[in-house]
């Protein structure tokens, strides 16, 4: 791991950090914020997935969730959204390849070799950040934007007793059944609509649940609201009588307005889960 910055931030410390990902078979970047108790103690990390176009440095710089975590005493980590580099699948497509990675494992040409943020998250991050900083990974939280939304809901759903609790602002909520879903699940897993189910959290939702509280925030105002479908998760949360919250707030659009208004009441909601 080489580090590219650190920065004092809230009394903590704002890294960027760069590391090999055997999964993506290329080198990637992330920020960590790790809180002045880390130097003291092991912190619980919470994990935020940002959305499509984004890198690491989107939410690590427009989120302004490093307040509240140097508050609570808990760790972030920003990925990157997906592989990079100039020897790497792309297409022009904003929503499709580099920068939407959709945090799955690819099966399909030409994706397949590199587009594994499934693993890259669960695994190869999971593992860089164990090994280097004072972090307890017995206590570990996840949360996203969009596609990160869509991420955090579906890793938290699909590896059950891994995270405390699961939150998402503007999560993709129905993937199988909008735009913002099928285009990449197609291209990425192919056209056996079976195997995208695991990838839809209101199916997820539906079928499994999840073990611990939910917290959901989506805009009213929010412009990319019908390829989200946020009514279907909240039909399914109330369906599954799934513990936790599902808030359509008044005025707030899908920006970094909207995330960086409510990002304080997501890490208070997972920092009363992990410091239970």
């Amino acid at each position: 791991m080489k580090i590219q910055s650190e920065n004092r931030c809230f009394e903590g410390t704002q890294g960027v950090y760069q590391h090999w990902s055997e999964s993506c078979k290329c080198e990637m970047v992330f920020g960590l914020f790790m809180p002045s108790l880390a130097i003291s103690e092991p912190v619980p990390l919470v994990w935020y997935l940002s959305g499509l176009t984004c890198t690491h440095e989107n939410a690590m710089t427009k989120a302004g969730a490093q307040a509240a975590a140097e508050e609570f005493g808990v760790a972030i980590v920003f990925p990157d959204t997906s592989p990079r580099g100039n020897n790497l699948p792309d297409v022009e497509d904003y929503d499709l390849g580099q920068g939407a990675g959709f945090y799955l494992n690819a099966t399909e040409e030409p994706w397949n070799k590199n587009f594994k943020m499934w693993d890259y998250i669960t695994f190869d991050l999971t593992d860089t950040i164990s090994k280097n900083f004072n972090v307890d990974m017995t206590r570990q939280s996840i949360m996203g934007h969009s596609m990160g939304g869509h991420g955090a809901l579906t890793i938290g759903m699909g590896i059950q007793g891994r995270f405390k609790s699961i939150s998402a602002l503007s999560p993709i909520c129905n993937p199988t059944g909008a735009d913002w879903g099928r285009k990449q699940l197609s291209a990425y897993l192919g056209n056996d609509e079976q195997t995208w189910l695991e990838h839809d959290s209101s199916i997820l939702m539906l079928n499994k649940g999840f073990n611990g509280n939910v917290l959901i925030d989506v805009g009213n105002k929010d412009q990319f609201i019908d390829l989200l479908k946020p009514e279907t998760l909240a039909n399914a949360m109330m369906k599954r009588r799934q513990s936790g919250e599902f808030r359509m707030q008044a005025g707030y659009d899908h920006s970094y307005f909207f995330v960086s208004t409510f990002i304080d009441d997501h890490i208070a909601f997972h920092a009363n889960s992990l410091n239970d």
